[in-house]
């Protein structure tokens, strides 16, 4: 199974849980399976939100969501903060 780790600041809108465990085809299917799938995608099922990144085994992957997810996987969300 891969492994899906959150940021502090994700996991608290996921009932405080940072790790997840998925059996997902495809590393956006993993991420959309999250229960804040709503808080890392645009609104109707859209893009992947511009301010998060996501890595899969150290890698960048944001370009590449539908690029299958090996089951031994370890993936990384990360929220980056921006204001003014």
């Amino acid at each position: 199974m891969a492994v899906i780790r959150l940021p502090a600041i994700l996991a608290r809108e996921a009932g405080g849980q940072r790790e997840f465990t998925t059996d997902a085809a495809t590393l956006e299917a993993a991420l959309r399976d999250l229960p804040i799938a709503d808080l890392l995608f645009e609104p109707g099922g859209g893009d992947l939100r511009r301010l998060v990144n996501v890595y899969v085994d150290g890698r960048d992957a944001r370009s590449d969501l539908g690029a299958p997810l090996p089951q031994d996987a370890e993936v990384r969300v990360v929220a980056a903060v921006a204001g003014g």
